[in-house]
């Protein structure tokens, strides 16, 4: 029995699951009482562009911060400053209103997108933008930027709009099974397959600077870890040692990979120098130890270990030295990240026969439940710090789910088919 737990846990813990390939469809079904309201009115544009604040629009109401004026419930629909009539947003109980206009550039194929932010209570601009011309086809990411100014200027947070996501997504069945790494834009469009396999892809994990995804793949059985250039399609092995080879894991510099390895026997948390290859054996436990994460200075790591019995959270220096444990509550925990600004953690909790994402405050070690389960796996920050993205089971099988760090706004982000293994991307440097 011994050993079937320590196997069922590992599988676990490297990310095993069996997927099935689908695009996302981001869809809010819920959000926190007293969201904000705002009308984005749609931008004048020349015919056959497209329609930039519905996109923006869609960020916002999904950030589940907003809700937003239908179109038709609008008194007027302005393109100019001067067109504003704060009377007819008053009216309809508006705080603040959106509106713009999409231009192509005389003797270019650049478009260029001017918008502004208008607050109506106080019957004043509170932003005005002329964006950098763009082609056509990346009038998407525009209208992202657009919807984080717009953000940022009326939460103090930075908007995510413009990031990416990636996942693990499969189809098919028994033998016919195939497997495939997936990044798209944080709202599920634009989906790119990065690697394909008729073996088992996990844990993907981004590099800091956005090129560079680190993934678990498997050839003949055999597990390696890869870093794949995401511009150049170029994939390179980074280790692939006898036995276990997972939980890929970058330094916040980018050097560096923490990974969980077994070729000396015990399944122990390595680092790899990304550029040399040379590995630093970090534990010596007889107990499993996986799931590294890397503290935002890069002083310290946390991770998964069963050392004193069931799962739970531990915490070392990259230097080596003792580890501490930091989890207490429920039967166990698992899977922890750090928050972009260090003083929590995102982690599953398994208590009552539920996996639940839970946030666990380092200073003052309280944690706090932030989805119902039954079955939550996967947790990864925004990396604004505000919402986490995690896999759940839904009525039609697995899917992705966001909700924010104080626990009040919660979507399910549904999609055709089942989808894993979320990992959220660092904000455009």
């Amino acid at each position: 029995m011994r050993y079937t737990i320590r196997v069922l846990f590992l599988l676990l813990s490297l990310g095993w699951a069996q997927t099935a390939l689908a695009q996302l469809q981001f869809e809010v079904t819920g959000g926190a009482t007293g969201a904000q309201p705002i009308a984005i009115v749609p931008f004048a544009a020349n015919e056959g562009l497209m329609d930039i604040a519905e996109v923006v629009e869609g960020d916002l109401v999904r950030s589940g911060l907003f809700f937003a004026l239908p179109r038709t419930d609008m008194l007027e629909r302005p393109s100019d400053p001067k067109q504003i009539d704060y009377r007819n947003w008053r009216a309809v109980n508006m705080d603040n209103v959106v509106i713009g206009s999409v231009r192509r550039d005389p003797g270019s194929d650049r478009v260029s997108v001017r918008f502004y932010l208008y607050d109506v209570l106080r019957g004043e601009q509170r932003l005005g933008f002329e964006m950098p011309p763009a082609e056509p086809t990346q009038l998407r990411y525009t209208a992202h930027q657009i919807a984080d100014l717009i953000f940022e200027n009326l939460t103090g947070i930075p908007g995510v709009f413009n990031t990416k996501i990636t996942y693990v997504a499969s189809k098919g069945f028994g033998l016919d099974r195939t497997y495939a790494l997936m990044v798209a834009d944080w709202d599920g469009e634009n989906p790119r397959t990065i690697a394909t396999s008729r073996e088992p892809l996990m844990s993907p994990q981004w590099a800091p600077d956005r090129r560079r995804l680190a993934y678990v793949g498997y050839e003949r059985g055999r597990s390696s870890i890869y870093i794949h250039e995401i511009a150049t399609g170029k994939v390179r092995k980074l280790v692939s040692e006898k036995g276990i080879n997972g939980s890929p894991a970058w330094s916040p510099d980018g050097t560096q990979v923490a990974v969980t390895l077994s070729y000396e026997n015990n399944p122990d948390i390595y680092i790899i120098d990304v550029g040399t290859g040379v590995k630093r054996r970090m534990t010596t436990t007889d107990g499993i130890d996986t799931e590294a994460a890397w503290s935002p200075d890069g002083q310290s790591l946390v991770f998964t270990s069963e050392r004193g019995g069931p799962p739970q959270i531990y915490q070392m220096s990259v230097n080596g030295g003792e580890a501490k444990r930091l989890t207490f509550e429920g039967r166990q925990n698992l899977r922890a990240s750090y928050s972009p600004d260090g003083k929590t953690l995102a982690l599953v909790n398994l208590n009552n026969s539920r996996y639940r994402i839970a946030l666990l405050e380092l200073a003052s070690g309280s944690l706090r439940m932030l989805s119902d389960g039954p079955f939550d796996e996967g947790p990864s920050f925004a990396p604004n710090g505000a919402a986490i993205i995690y896999a759940t089971q839904g009525g039609k099988g697995a899917e992705l789910a966001t909700v924010s760090t104080d626990g009040r706004i919660r979507q399910r982000l549904r999609q055709s088919g089942d989808v894993r293994e979320p990992a959220w991307s660092p904000l455009q440097r």
